[in-house]
């Protein structure tokens, strides 16, 4: 690859870039784990610290959960892919009611300023209720543990949602309003054009936020509500609690922030396609 610089010519090497990249992106967190694993382990040679070295840990878990993680022995007696299967299931349908619900309110509401300072206070204080604390809500009203488990991922994801959409609306320029009065753009053109364009970084910042603690809530629910799904899996094993259930526990509370993670930079992944460069 070359660049051509007034009279001389400037040869890019691939190769190059590639161990910049490997240098500053990929050995750091790589030696970062290195030692949170040696660490680890020392602890571990102190007799009174109970819990399992990372060796231990994989050599217990080993089979089935790492080679297998999607055995079926029929019930909740299921591998780790198919609990985390399970959650996600329902983190993709409360949050995607959340999305869409908070995202419409958030337009409404911040266009109209009077309907805003109505509701806002109220707004303020739900959004300050734990997630758990919604649980006993939702068992009485849908009398089921499913229903029950994604009304409390909803609940939970819409504020960040429904807050930040409601700051965009808010937030435009009112450069951009008048030239849609002047060019009379109204209903469905005066959204694209206008509302959506500005408002895209406060919607996705919101639904990053929202799929995050999403995430957190499901796994809290779970442990309540029981039936499959990784956060169920983590109490039945902490309920029966013995060395090797210890190490599945560990491991399941690295799947759990590893499928956090791929959450978090998927939403980020989208915001980076759909929110325009100048505004990131």
């Amino acid at each position: 690859m070359t660049a051509t610089i007034g009279s001389r010519v400037i040869r890019k090497n691939p190769r190059k870039n590639i161990n910049k990249i490997i240098l500053k992106k990929v050995l750091p967190p790589i030696v970062a784990i290195a030692i949170f694993l040696v660490i680890w382990q020392l602890l571990c040679l102190n007799p009174n610290f109970k819990l399992p070295g990372p060796i231990e840990t994989f050599s217990e878990t080993w089979d089935p959960f790492i080679i297998d993680p999607f055995f079926d022995n029929g019930e909740s007696d299921k591998g780790l892919g198919w609990q985390i299967l399970s959650s996600l299931g329902r983190v993709g349908l409360g949050f995607s009611l959340a999305a869409i619900v908070g995202i419409a309110l958030g337009i409404f509401i911040g266009a109209n300023k009077l309907l805003y300072n109505a509701v806002d206070p109220i707004f303020q204080v739900l959004r300050t209720v734990p997630p758990l604390a919604w649980l006993p809500i939702s068992l009485a009203a849908f009398q089921q543990a499913n229903p029950s488990a994604i009304f409390v991922i909803f609940i939970t994801s819409i504020w960040p949602i429904l807050i930040n959409t409601t700051v965009g609306v808010q937030q435009i320029p009112q450069d951009y309003i008048n030239v849609a009065r002047v060019l009379r753009l109204k209903g469905l053109k005066y959204f694209l054009k206008i509302v959506f364009p500005a408002t895209v970084p406060y919607i996705f910042t919101g639904l990053r936020i929202g799929i995050g603690l999403s995430w957190l809530a499901i796994v809290a629910a779970e442990m309540l509500v029981g039936g499959v799904g990784i956060g169920s899996f983590i109490w039945d094993a902490y309920n029966t609690t013995t060395e090797t259930n210890l190490s599945e526990i560990i491991l399941a509370l690295i799947y759990v922030g590893l499928v956090g993670l791929l959450l978090d930079r998927l939403v980020g992944f989208v915001a980076s396609k759909v929110v325009p460069e100048e505004q990131k």
